[in-house]
Formats: structure tokens, C-alpha cells, sequence
């Protein structure tokens, strides 16, 4: 059913398209995130510090009390100590509260990488994030972080949750359903709360168990019937469901703080200017601004207000923006965390003398107006492969990554560092499964995820967001050619 709906959907657009903050539950009441890494001299008792914060959410209040613990290179001689002042912190408004961590080494230590793990645990509560400490130097990178926030992955038929433990991706128990046809599309509310699939029945609703993030559908009845949803997004404010669909629209749903379909508001469509190719939509973290690719016609980007119950969606940006290259489509969009730079990644656009393979082009986004980089030797920038089929703008360090492919064969992730005007490619790319289409960054801010239709299909990547490279891959290959990844914000 998969293959039959990625062909008539997608017929003419062509194909488809460091340790910092570790792992934070989704709706756990608090989350945990640090300062960043730390470089000491052995001895040193200066720069040895980092800040903890413990902000709470869900109307969280109460007292979370904070541990650490090292993990040591292997064989380390007086290996690093850790301790935390205070050792509690009471939450009682919207405030967040810190903590110092010292990081404590003496003459004998050994060099190398350390990673401290800091926990919040208030009653069946808990958070941590995690530290990485490189004493004296070190080629390496912390990159045995073992733990990473929830993800769920979706295939043609099938939906499950996964998160990474004790350095395995494992399967998040009561988080698989395997009764869909069709499925196309997948959606995470803002709240961590919601997931909205996408399916040839329409699109209908989850519910996410705030400690163990298990699923449950939450009605029988879709939250819309549209059956050729080719991609969707919850817009910041989590008003409004936006469904960039197959049949040439783009449509705003009204939803309501549950998840379900606002029945006090109605929806509102917008005509695209061509067909909506799957996981091609990107909503602006500020809320402002929503793009969709569409294949061969290009990429078309309208202004958003959730505060408008009635037309949330504005006349579209004029002119569309045409592909790249006469022959190319657009396949991929994404908006970079300060709703910035939009992103689109298009195939043919970065001619050369033996092949034109795809490119990823960068647009500073205006008023009702996009004006595009300037690029050295006026193409874009180029990842590896045909097309760039997902695009991730992370919001630790100021990168952008970009998986393509090269016909059938294995996948790889390229990496941008992002400047003002100008993207500088990171110096190792990352290889991936077969026919990459999917990226998303855990609530950790730790790991890069990826998913692929063929070979190897779940991967995660240690993230450095010192250097924004990425180590090589943990996999599980028992996910069964997926489409979507999505992970707990």
C-alpha cells in the first residue's frame, strides 16, 4: 500500500522527498539542561564548574533533588569526581532554579573524556541531563552519552516509540499500533502530549503517557478526513493542525488543548500551487510563517497567525519560488530555530560535469518576502546524493544537517555550520541507510536521529555541539522501511 500511495501522490514531484541537555521525559514536570561542556587541567581548580538548570513545566511545583555520576574512559587513574551545590532545588512558580556542578580532578588523574550525569528526581518524577568534561586534550569526543528523550517512527502501516538506553535504541513498550493503510505522515504537539498520524483513512489522534511515553489512541473518529495528507505539522501556539495534502491544498484544522478537532472553530484551506510531497512542510518556531515543497512546482511559503480564529493561513509569499534547476523539485523544507532561514533541499540544483545531483538552498526570511544567499560560485550547497530528502536545523550550536542518497545505495548525512550569510560544510559526513528520509533531534539535544526506507532503518548519532559532528551510528535495523520520524519535544 506504501509503494501505491507514494506513486500516485508523488508521480510528478519525483521522489519523497555534545552532550548538552540530555534525557528530559516528555511531560515529566521539570527538565534538566546544563551550560555546556568542560575542558580542565588535571589538578585544575578553575573553569571546573557548570551551571544546572531545573525548569519546570506543566504547572510543576515541589522540590527535585539532584545526584551525579561520572563515567570514566576506560582504566582512568583517580578518575574525575562530581558534586552538585545545592543538592535540591524547590520549585514553586514558573521560575527555573540552578545548580553548580564542580567537576573535581587532582594531579594523577588521567586524561581524556568524562561524562557526568546529573539527575532531578522529584517522587516518580525524574530528568537529567548530562556533561561532558575533557581533562587535559583529547582527539575524542564525549560521545557515550547512554540515554536520549522518546521518538516515534513511522511505516506505511505502523507506528512504535523508541528511545535510547544504556546506549541501545530500544522499544518503547505499549507505543506501537499496526492497523493503519497508507500511513503518510506524522505530527507531535508542542505539549509532548499529542501525535496526529496520517493515513488513508484520515488523520487521527494519540495521546502520550507523560512518564512512559506509551500511546493510546484517544478517538475512533479521525480529526480529519482528509485521506491524502502528504504532510503535517501542529503550529507552535497548538491551535491549529496544518495539513499540506495530495489534493492541492493546505489546510488549518482547529484543534483544542486535548488534541481533538475544535468543533467552536472551523477550518480554513488554502490552494497550493502544486502537489504537497510527503514530510514537505515547515512551520517557523515563532509561529509566523508556514512552507510547503511541492515537488516540481517548487516551494510556496504563506504567512501564519494562530490568533486568527477564522483565516490563520495568509495569502501566500509572491512569487512561488521555482526549483533550481529546470528539471528539479523541491523534496524538502525546514526553518531554522530562530525562524531565521528557511531551508529548502531540491534535486538538480547543483550542476556539475558528470551529474546534476541535489542541493540544499538557504532563504533569509523577511515580511512577506524571502531573499535567497548568495552562493560561492552561484550554486547552492551541495550534500551527498540526488536529493536532500530531510533537512534538521538543530537548535544546540548553530548547524544544519541534510541526508541524501545516490540512486539505491546507502545514504549520508552532511553538516553545515550557519553564519549570517553563508553555510561552511562540516569536514565528515555520516553514513545512513538506504534511501535516508527522515531527521529529527531528541528533546536531549544529544542525539540526531535518522531513518531510512530500505537497508539499516533507525539510526542515532551522538551529537557534539562543540564541533557538530556526529559519531558513528547506533542502529536498529527491526523498524520496517519507515517514512517518518518524529521525536518528544
Amino acid at each position: 500500500m506504501k509503494r501505491a500511495w507514494i506513486k500516485m501522490v508523488l508521480l510528478a514531484p519525483l521522489l519523497l522527498s555534545g552532550c548538552k541537555g540530555f534525557w528530559n521525559p516528555a511531560g515529566s514536570g521539570f527538565t534538566l539542561s546544563n551550560s555546556g561542556a568542560l575542558n580542565v587541567s588535571p589538578g585544575a581548580t578553575s573553569g571546573n564548574t557548570a551551571t544546572i538548570t531545573v525548569t519546570p513545566s506543566s504547572s510543576f511545583t515541589g522540590t527535585v533533588d539532584l545526584t551525579c555520576a561520572v563515567t570514566a574512559p576506560s582504566g582512568a587513574a583517580s578518575p574525575v569526581t562530581c558534586s552538585l551545590s545545592p543538592t535540591s532545588v524547590t520549585i514553586s512558580t514558573s521560575t527555573a532554579q540552578t545548580a553548580t556542578l564542580t567537576a573535581s580532578t587532582t594531579s594523577t588523574t588521567t586524561t581524556g573524556n568524562y561524562e557526568i550525569t546529573m539527575t532531578g528526581t522529584s517522587g516518580s518524577a525524574t530528568a537529567a541531563t548530562a556533561v561532558c568534561v575533557t581533562v587535559g586534550t583529547s582527539s575524542g569526543t564525549c560521545s557515550s552519552a547512554s540515554a536520549s528523550g522518546n521518538f516515534y517512527v513511522l511505516s506505511g502501516t505502523s507506528i512504535s516509540g523508541y528511545s535510547i538506553q544504556a546506549g541501545s535504541v530500544k522499544a518503547i513498550s505499549n507505543s506501537s499500533y499496526s492497523n493503519f493503510t497508507a500511513a503518510s505522515a506524522i505530527a507531535i504537539a508542542p505539549s509532548g502530549n499529542f501525535l496526529y498520524v496520517a493515513t488513508g483513512s484520515g488523520i487521527f489522534l494519540y495521546t502520550i503517557n507523560s512518564s512512559t511515553g506509551a500511546l493510546s489512541q484517544a478517538q475512533g473518529d479521525p480529526v480529519s478526513s482528509d485521506p491524502l495528507a502528504a504532510a503535517i505539522q501542529v503550529d507552535p501556539s497548538g491551535k491549529w493542525l496544518l495539513d499540506a495534502s495530495a489534493t492541492g491544498s493546505l489546510s488549518a484544522i482547529p484543534i483544542t488543548s486535548s488534541g481533538a478537532q475544535d468543533a467552536s472553530r472551523t477550518s480554513q484551506s488554502q490552494p497550493l500551487a502544486g502537489t504537497a510531497v510527503r514530510g514537505g512542510i515547515a512551520i517557523s518556531p515563532n509561529g509566523a510563517l508556514v512552507a510547503v515543497a511541492l515537488g516540481s512546482a517548487g516551494t510556496q511559503a504563506f504567512p501564519l497567525n494562530a490568533a486568527d480564529s477564522i483565516s490563520p493561513i495568509g495569502n501566500p509569499y509572491s512569487p512561488i519560488t521555482k526549483p533550481y534547476g529546470s528539471a528539479g523539485a523541491a523534496v524538502a523544507v525546514a526553518i531554522d530555530p530562530l525562524s531565521r532561514l528557511l531551508y529548502i533541499g531540491e534535486t538538480v540544483a547543483f550542476p556539475s560535469s558528470t551529474t546534476n545531483s541535489g542541493a540544499l538552498r538557504v532563504f533569509a526570511i523577511a515580511s512577506n518576502s524571502l531573499k535567497e544567499f548568495t552562493y560561492t560560485n552561484s550554486t547552492p550547497y551541495a550534500p551527498v546524493g540526488t536529493g536532500p530528502h530531510a533537512i534538521l536545523p538543530v537548535s544546540t550550536g548553530g548547524y544544519v544537517y541534510v541526508a541524501g542518497w545516490q540512486g539505491g545505495s546507502a545514504g549520508a548525512i552532511t553538516g553545515y555550520t550557519v553564519g549570517t550569510t553563508a553555510l561552511t560544510q562540516l569536514p565528515d559526513t555520516s553514513a545512513t541507510g538506504t534511501l535516508p528520509n527522515g531527521l529529527a533531534q531528541d528533546n536531549s539535544k544529544n542525539f540526531v536521529l535518522a531513518v531510512s526506507d530500505s537497508g539499516t532503518t533507525l539510526s542515532a548519532y551522538s551529537f557534539d555541539s562543540a564541533t557538530g559532528q556526529l559519531s558513528s551510528p547506533l542502529t536498529n535495523s527491526s523498524v520496517s522501511n519507515p517514512i517518518a520520524i518524529v521525536a518528544a519535544p
